[in-house]
């Protein structure tokens, strides 16, 4: 199935997001720990789909965004938000985020929203 990249600084959220994604059939192409590493670890594993949380230190999600969706406009990349940042959701939207997700996790829609990014038909 599909390969994935997580970024996030919380790695509570990156396990969580892990066993999640692994007993639902996609392979973790990798893990970041913040928005710099994560454009890194993109532009070398290519993944298929990166989950991107926003607020994280030295790089936030919204700029890597920018960053890998300059590299690949084509790249497929759901950001990661806590409640009450909507004017951050709406920025990620603006710059090519396919869509997006809350804390905490709801693991029937992390999963859904990952299948209908990816176009994967049960």
């Amino acid at each position: 199935m599909a390969s994935i990249l997580i970024v996030d600084d919380s790695k509570t959220s990156r396990k969580l997001l892990r066993e999640l994604l692994e007993t639902n059939g996609f392979e973790i192409a990798g893990e970041a720990v913040d928005g710099e590493e994560g454009y890194q670890m993109f532009k070398s594993l290519h993944p298929d789909l990166v989950t991107m949380d926003i607020t994280m230190p030295k790089m936030d999600g919204i700029e890597s965004l920018s960053l890998i969706r300059h590299v690949d406009e084509n790249a497929k990349v759901i950001m990661i938000t806590a409640a009450g940042q909507r004017e951050k959701m709406v920025e990620a939207l603006k710059r090519g985020a396919e869509d997006f997700l809350t804390k905490p996790f709801d693991a029937n829609r992390v999963v859904e929203t990952i299948k209908e990014v990816l176009d994967i038909k049960d």
